[in-house]
């Protein structure tokens, strides 16, 4: 593994982890909502994986997040991200690229979508509107924040980075999604992968059965029965789901 960097349209400097195994082709990976380009070891699992069949893989920090310069979080600003990173690998001379996400990342994998992506790999996928309550995640004090001043701090104790600023703009765009208008330009085939072990997973799922009449034909969803939406106690299936996915695809 390579620690790599390059740069949004804003100058950011975001940061990635680059897994070769000198292939033409590459996996670009978007990790979920405040998380990083570790993914909590499943990236790292997958790059290993993708690596062993012969696709090159790039997990990479949103601005943000992680090792990335810092900035609030939107998904207009991921969305740019990703771009950028797809910009970096095709100045890299790879041939084939698919774009991997999970849980926010692949709302943004949906957003980011060009003509030049082979196929996408969507794991707990986000492909419709969401209501979340937000009381769940975050304190009083930090919705007493939000309401102020338009953003949460929330604070990280253990890893590299001290805090993450996030932007009402995000929190609003989960319930703003508009599904045929996101759906309607994805040309390549695509894989969901949905659990069926927790509420939001089932929510996730739902949307996606009305989402996978709106993608291509030789797109699929597949379920993995009593997973949450974590998916760590059934990474093996993520692994193998995608893997063979990949490899017919990519």
């Amino acid at each position: 593994m390579e620690q790599i960097t390059f740069r949004n349209s804003r100058d950011l400097r975001l940061v990635g982890n680059l897994y070769s195994s000198n292939s033409k082709s590459i996996i670009i990976m978007c990790h979920g909502f405040m998380s990083n380009k570790y993914s909590k070891g499943r990236f790292e699992k997958l790059a290993i994986a993708f690596n062993k069949c012969g696709f090159d893989a790039l997990a990479f920090d949103f601005s943000g997040c992680g090792e990335s310069d810092n900035d609030s979080l939107t998904i207009e600003k991921e969305v740019d991200d990703l771009k950028s990173a797809i910009s970096y690998v095709i100045s890299k001379g790879y041939e084939k690229i698919a774009l991997y996400g999970y849980s926010l990342g692949t709302l943004i994998c949906l957003k980011s979508y060009i003509p030049q992506i082979t196929t996408m790999v969507l794991l707990g996928a986000l492909t419709g509107p969401m209501e979340y309550n937000w009381d769940e995640f975050f304190t009083q004090e930090q919705m007493k924040e939000l309401k102020e001043n338009g953003f949460i701090t929330e604070y990280i104790s253990g890893g590299t980075r001290e805090k993450i600023i996030i932007d009402r703009k995000i929190i609003e765009g989960f319930e703003l999604i508009n599904q045929k208008e996101l759906l309607g330009r994805i040309k390549c085939p695509t894989l969901l992968i949905h659990g069926d072990g927790d509420e939001e997973e089932s929510l996730l799922y739902e949307r996606s059965k009305v989402a996978i009449n709106m993608l291509s034909a030789d797109s699929r969803i597949e379920v993995i029965n009593e997973s949450n939406h974590s998916f760590l106690d059934h990474f093996d299936m993520v692994v193998k789901l995608s893997t063979d996915w990949l490899k017919k695809y990519l």
